[in-house]
């Protein structure tokens, strides 16, 4: 039923950061291929909102990699965690969730995660399902399993605590609660971010308290965003997330620093490390096309990545225009005038978001119309709004559409 153990760990050690501990992970699996039972691997989300991007993804493929060695996923959604806010790698507190929103962005989850991981095959869980029996009692039971000075340990806190920032006590109980999931779902590895350490070992000291063998603990790097810089989030607004269409999903990626590969190949394809070494030895961009394609690849499938990469190479390598552009229906008025300011034709398609920034974008050169890219530098200068022209600012395209003048 399963891989030997060797093979099984080569695949799950790849882009880890850290196991606590790599012999109890080796024993567990060993256990496994010798009973033939599959390992109970949990990992959690909290539907803080409404997109999953690439960065929730990077512990998602190594459950994903779990369930294809043949072990068992068990995904916790956070409904009763997202409204206390999780506070791992935070300076300043995180504002919970109403149950309203926590209601509508669960729902939006499950959809999107089973793009990468086989919901079908997996056990899912919302944490309500337990919280909300908890009584006053349990409660207190629960926060008697840990103290204060072992909270303050965290990084997050014990910077907040040095810069005189709050810590509110309901961001205390929240290692509590995820470290309880671990002891309801009997899990044998919990999955998460480097930021989730300290959450996961509670886990497993509340699971020896409750007479199981502690979790093994496997954590992933953080991935940086699009910008290069910060963790990839919503907030930032440095992600890609993995429902947005494949041409935007390709484009936000060709975008990234060239210095976000190695991370991101790792991290978010299954490509061996010499392939990733091969790949990088050649030129950036053509390294990035590959990246682009193999991140669309895995959502959408090879058509799309090829569609993708073609059009790449028409709109930014053979100078050609993308299949599919924004489209601009032009006054009835303008239909029979031979004489439209561009200026206005910027504005009117949407390229240019005012007059003054069509007349900077004239002076600077970046304005062209028509199949032979014929280039505008006169800020007075007039077009007849042929149907079908393609007007051209920088990157942005828009294809005009005219319309017959009405009958007198």
């Amino acid at each position: 039923m399963f891989p030997p153990v060797d093979e099984q760990l080569r695949i799950l050690l790849r882009g880890v950061a850290q196991i606590e501990t790599l012999e109890e992970l080796r024993a567990r699996l060993e256990w496994s291929y010798q009973t033939g039972q599959p390992l109970r691997i949990k990992y959690g989300i909290d539907p803080t909102g409404f997109d999953v991007h690439l960065g929730h993804t990077v512990p998602l493929r190594k459950l994903r990699q779990f369930q294809q060695l043949g072990h068992r996923a068990v995904l916790i959604i956070g409904t009763a965690t997202a409204a206390v806010g999780d506070p791992s790698g935070r300076d300043a507190s995180r504002q919970g969730l109403t149950p309203e929103q926590i209601e509508r962005n669960a729902r939006t989850y499950l959809e999107q995660i089973a793009k990468i991981i086989d919901i079908q095959a997996a056990e899912v869980r919302a944490n309500h399902e337990w919280f909300d029996r908890f009584r006053f009692p349990d409660f207190l039971r629960l926060l008697g399993q840990t103290t204060v000075q072992r909270l303050l340990e965290r990084d997050d806190f014990s910077k907040r605590l040095q810069a005189n920032s709050p810590i509110y006590l309901h961001e205390c109980l929240y290692p509590l609660l995820q470290g309880w999931d671990s002891v309801e779902v009997r899990a044998d590895v919990e999955l998460g971010g480097t930021e989730q350490l300290y959450n996961l070992m509670v886990g497993r000291d509340l699971q020896r308290t409750a007479g199981q063998k502690p979790q093994v603990c496997l954590t992933m790097p953080i991935l940086r965003g699009t910008d290069g810089v910060k963790k990839m989030g919503k907030s930032v607004g440095n992600y890609i997330g993995v429902s947005e269409p494949p041409q935007e999903m390709f484009g936000k990626t060709m975008r990234i620093p060239d210095e976000l590969m190695p991370e991101w190949f790792t991290l978010l394809t299954d490509r061996t490390e010499a392939e990733i070494q091969a790949i990088l030895s050649g030129k950036p961009n053509e390294a990035k096309k590959t990246l682009a394609a193999d991140i669309v690849r895995f959502f959408y499938g090879e058509d799309a990545a090829q569609q993708c990469l073609e059009e790449w190479r028409r709109q930014f390598e053979e100078k050609g225009d993308p299949e599919q552009m924004p489209e601009v229906r032009l006054p009835a008025e303008w239909s029979t005038a031979a004489n439209v300011p561009v200026v206005d034709l910027l504005v009117a398609s949407g390229l240019a978001a005012s007059k003054s920034e069509a007349r900077r974008k004239i002076e600077e050169g970046a304005v062209n119309y028509g199949p032979d890219r014929v280039k505008i530098t006169d800020v007075k200068a007039t077009l007849t709004p042929q149907d079908g022209l393609i007007l051209r600012l920088g990157r942005k395209r828009a294809r005009l559409r005219t319309t017959s003048a009405p009958q007198g």
